[in-house]
């Protein structure tokens, strides 16, 4: 059984004792002596407050005296200390305590909570490696093994390192490391990352990577120091603490020493110091800083929490911060906005598609560049066999059987062999096909715009954001695809340094209040991701220096994911700001009634609502920043 557990346990037992107990008070209050209440109260005080007492005499020894504790304990035992001279306060001192109790249980339930949520991605921790020795599986630590080295990875076990398949296949449950739900299929000669599990069969791995530079060692790096990394609102709150506690203290200690001494020196009466000692004692109660100094951090755990659950690391509060506010969004192109892959755009003329995707495979075949990768992929039927294939370097292959010649390439290459080309398009890379030097067709392939780029670009333009995009692409490719999205602001042909000045240039722009993002992927993108205000990197096909520069990792190379990044900032400053406001209005307004004496009857019991009340309601609501 956990402490936090224990602690409810006794605490609730304790309630079981103080309801009859106070029940019998108002009974039979006059017809037992007030020793015996005393005595009775004071058990249940005790059971119920030990723990506290003992932490603020602990604390108190080691020079840290104002805290929460130290508030509770002095609030209590003032009060139990006034009964014993006055009318008997008991109640409302075990009250304080146990119900300052109750909300502590609560709040460590709800950073468990929050923590499970984080907890959900640090599991994604390979604890070991089956690596294959002389033939042998072998079990060793993951951060023992070396690039090349192979190893087994069977039903229910986490790939401890980035590799790629060799040998088996098998289902992936990828959802640990990309929020997504549908396993990833893996055969041999695809990539896998490391902290996956592999659901069904087993596989063998070659590392490409060693454990320290593996995906999931950089993904915990990240998590691990995000929390370290605070926003201003959360820095305001802790330093805020530190001087908000003995303020309070002494504030408490004037409200009851001034007030007697001013009716005793000039009004003759000091029979009112109970009164006042009694109101400086809820005022303490109330002036507890748990609801803002808890509240505050667990909303910015929990909208941290909530984004990696989907698949979104943020690192740290101080990011939230800054995106909550972006409205100048900067894409990359090519593997952002795009696929970073060739596939086939289009086919003219298009009553030839299938003859024209046949003859272009059958040139095609035997290369490994990224075109020809994209024609045989889109042609996916047998290819015609016989023919003797020949490249011509930067120009294209030229394929011939009986008599039957087919060139296929560019331009130039149709020119050189005295073919005239019919078929042109702007903005596409263009495979042109001749058959006997009759030209046949073109068939024209580009980088696939990611499906959900329209959504995104739409979406952020419909809510007035302004939208960029930078790419060292050729100018036509980029305003293919800038016309396509709808992009009116866009440059290509950009190296890195032309992209920085750039994005300085956009910088330079901004009103004070605009923050920029900057959204890309590769290696050339690193220096711009630092450059932007907030800058995000596609974590799966990212480039390492990317990640490592970002502030924002989209783990499902969605760039759409986005717009989800800035809807978990604006929520959880939103459930931030709706604590501290709240908080402060409620202990403000009770602090008031408490040096006033509104309602003096009930004054240690509004009070302990100011106090626990509040804290568990703002609880309750930093805890939705965990369903974003």
């Amino acid at each position: 059984m956990n402490r936090n557990k224990k602690r409810l346990i006794r605490t609730l037992v304790c309630l079981a004792f103080f309801i009859p107990a106070l029940t019998l008070r108002f009974i039979f209050g006059d017809e037992l002596p007030e020793y015996v209440w005393a005595a009775v109260f004071g058990a249940i005080y005790l059971g119920a407050g030990y723990d506290v007492l003992y932490r603020a005499a602990k604390n108190i020894s080691k020079g840290r005296v104002f805290d929460e504790n130290f508030l509770m304990c002095i609030a209590s035992l003032g009060a139990f200390a006034l009964g014993l001279f006055t009318e008997g306060e008991y109640p409302e001192a075990v009250a304080v305590m146990i119900f300052y109790q109750i909300g502590e249980t609560f709040q460590s339930y709800a950073v468990g909570k929050s923590r499970k949520s984080i907890a959900a991605l640090m599991d994604i921790r390979p604890d070991y490696a089956r690596v294959i020795k002389d033939g042998k599986e072998e079990t060793v630590d993951p951060a023992e093994l070396s690039v090349g080295d192979m190893f087994v990875v069977r039903a229910g076990e986490k790939i401890p390192l980035d590799g790629t398949v060799v040998g088996g296949k098998s289902n992936i449950d990828v959802s640990a490391m990309t929020g997504e739900s549908a396993p990833y299929f893996a055969e041999e000669g695809k990539a896998v990352i490391s902290g996956t599990i592999v659901e069904d069969g087993a596989i063998t791995v070659r590392a490409d990577r060693e454990f320290y530079d593996s995906t999931v060692s950089k993904i915990l790096d990240l998590v691990e120091n995000s929390a370290e990394k605070k926003a201003k609102t959360e820095n305001f709150i802790s330093a805020f603490s530190k001087y908000y506690t003995p303020i309070v203290v002494f504030s408490a200690l004037a409200l009851a020493v001034l007030p007697t001494l001013f009716c005793g020196i000039f009004l003759s009466d000091f029979s009112v110091w109970n009164i006042w000692i009694r109101r400086a004692l809820a005022f303490l109660v109330v002036s507890c800083p748990c609801a803002i100094v808890i509240s505050v951090p667990l909303g910015f755990f929990g909208g941290l929490g909530g984004a990696g659950a989907k698949g979104i690391l943020i690192k740290g509060a101080n990011s939230i911060e800054r995106l909550k506010n972006a409205n100048v969004f900067v894409f990359d192109k090519t593997g952002t906005l795009t696929e970073g892959k060739f596939g086939v755009a289009g086919v003219y003329p298009e009553e030839k598609r299938e003859r024209l995707l046949s003859l272009a495979a059958v040139c095609e075949k035997n290369s490994n560049h990224p075109i020809a990768k994209g024609i045989l992929n889109e042609y996916g039927g047998e290819i015609p066999s016989g023919y003797e294939i020949r490249e011509v370097a930067g120009r294209g292959i030229v394929a011939v059987k009986a008599g039957e010649t087919v060139l296929c390439g560019n331009e130039e290459f149709m020119r050189e062999n005295g073919v005239e080309v019919t078929e042109k398009k702007e903005g596409y890379t263009s495979v042109f096909v001749a058959v006997n030097g009759v030209f046949e067709g073109v068939v024209l392939l580009a980088d696939k715009i990611r499906a959900d780029a329209y959504e995104l670009i739409g979406k952020l333009k419909k809510d007035g954001n302004k939208v960029y995009m930078l790419t060292g692409d050729n100018e036509a490719a980029a305003k293919r695809v800038a016309d396509e999205l709808g992009i009116e602001n866009w440059s290509g042909g950009l190296l890195p340094a032309d992209k920085t000045e750039k994005l300085t240039e956009i910088i330079s722009r901004k009103n004070k209040k605009d923050v920029v993002v900057f959204v890309g992927d590769g290696i050339n993108d690193a220096p711009v991701i630092m450059l932007a205000d907030v800058g995000v990197s596609m974590g799966g096909i990212g480039s390492d220096s990317a990640i490592e520069a970002a502030d924002v990792v989209l783990m499902r190379d969605k760039p759409s994911a986005v717009i989800e990044a800035k809807k978990t900032a604006v929520k959880t400053m939103r459930i931030v700001r709706e604590n501290i406001f709240f908080a402060l209005a409620v202990k403000f307004t009770v602090l008031v009634f408490s040096m006033l004496g509104f309602f003096e009857a009930f004054m240690m019991w509004y009070a302990v609502f100011a106090d626990v009340g509040v804290a568990v309601l703002a609880i309750l609501n930093a805890m939705r920043a965990l369903k974003i």
